[in-house]
């Protein structure tokens, strides 16, 4: 009898603390997306950047709002509340400038926006009131990996991210300051998660500690809280702050940008990404709303065991209601065809943008929290597209479907 060849392989994913510079520049993005739509929750109309570097914020991007508000004490604001309120820690929130580079959305962009192709053609119905804001292609994915249907790898360096600021705020590890990165490496046996291969931690720091008192007190508050043990072994590699020191952090040792890290928001790099930022964008925009409701889609067929794994695909045309592409694909580990799976989501599903922003509640001041640690996979929260409510919908599509 032919033996089973064991097939290794190895897949890395990085998350950042809240204090990393791209970080701050998406949580600010996101801070005066919140204030605007708690103001205008229905007409707003918001694509923000951000860019920081030392005493400088620059926000940027297109807004139409009837909202009033302090862009620049918003900015201030997150920055302060983030950590960096000293030149010593990289930057002062207190004390720096801002620029505000700000225009209404083209009118252009709004004709297809506000009135879907579909609408202008006569086709009523609330839910082809709005059109995509743009073309574009998002893609959803879930997997068993984890506890909230994740890819092991991004699962562990969000949660390692969170630790170390954890330990900042409580005061656990006193000296640390905001900027930081985790990256885990995960072996898989066969496609199955064996164990961590390798951790590495970087943590901006005060001037004067010892590198070895940061490694001890990273490894036992934040590393084995974080991870997993079953996952550690003594092959488990095992580095941080590998430079020896990491003093001058944040926007001071490196300029921050909105949507730079669109692999930490989403999957890791271990399903596909459309490319597109997800913050600083209101749910008429599809690079956000769509990646959230196409991970609602994933999530639950892997949640009722319809696959191990599932991949969802959904392309988008501006001033369009209905996408022009959506696919699925369950990468085999399913005993359903993908053809059968798509036709159970669609009768459960509707991807059009209005209907997304209803079923998924998006009119809502809920993006600053999801601007750091992922923006999926974050049960947490209670955002609604980690929900696995369309279990029982989907099982009695499928099983329904004649061919």
């Amino acid at each position: 009898m032919k033996r089973k060849t064991k097939k290794i392989t190895f897949f890395t994913s990085e998350s950042v603390t809240e204090g990393h510079p791209d970080k701050v520049c998406d949580q600010i993005a996101d801070a005066i997306l919140d204030a605007i739509i708690k103001k205008d929750p229905e007409e707003s109309r918001v694509a923000c950047e951000v860019a920081i570097t030392k005493e400088l914020i620059h926000v940027m991007g297109e807004i139409s709002t009837k909202a009033s508000l302090d862009i620049a004490k918003i900015a201030k604001g997150v920055v302060c509340s983030v950590g960096y309120t000293h030149s010593v820690t990289g930057f002062d929130g207190n004390n720096c400038s801002v620029i505000l580079s700000v225009n209404p959305q083209s009118e252009d962009i709004a004709i297809g926006v506000n009135h879907s192709f579909e609408e202008r053609l006569g086709f009523k119905g609330s839910f082809n009131k709005l059109g995509a804001s743009d073309q574009g292609t998002v893609f959803g994915f879930a997997c068993n990996e984890s506890p909230n249907l994740m890819p092991l790898p991004i699962f562990f360096a969000n949660r390692l991210a969170f630790y170390i600021d954890n330990c900042r705020k409580n005061k656990k590890i006193d000296y640390l300051m905001p900027d930081g990165k985790a990256q885990v490496t995960v072996e898989y046996e066969n496609s199955l998660p064996k164990r961590v291969e390798t951790i590495a931690i970087s943590v901006q720091h005060m001037e004067g500690v010892p590198i070895d008192q940061i490694r001890e007190d990273i490894t036992k508050h934040v590393i084995l809280p974080a991870i997993n043990r079953k996952f550690l072994n003594s092959e488990t590699q095992i580095l941080i702050n590998p430079t020896g020191r990491f003093v001058i952090g944040g926007p001071l040792g490196d300029t921050g940008l909105t949507g730079r890290k669109i692999m930490v928001d989403t999957y890791g790099g271990y399903s596909k990404h459309g490319g597109g930022s997800l913050s600083g964008k209101d749910p008429t925009k599809v690079d956000r709303s769509g990646s959230y409701v196409a991970r609602y889609i994933a999530k639950n067929i892997v949640a009722a065991k319809i696959a191990e794994k599932c991949e969802v695909q959904i392309s988008y045309v501006i001033g369009l209601a209905n996408p022009i592409s959506f696919t699925i694909n369950a990468f085999g580990t399913s005993r359903y065809s993908n053809r059968k799976i798509l036709n159970a989501v669609k009768k459960i599903f509707d991807v059009r943008p209005y209907a997304i922003i209803k079923q998924l509640d998006l009119r809502k001041p809920i993006y600053r929290n999801l601007a750091k640690y992922g923006q999926i996979g974050r049960q947490s929260l209670g955002v609604k597209w980690e929900r696995t409510n369309k279990i029982k919908s989907l099982l009695n599509a499928i099983n329904n479907f004649k061919n």
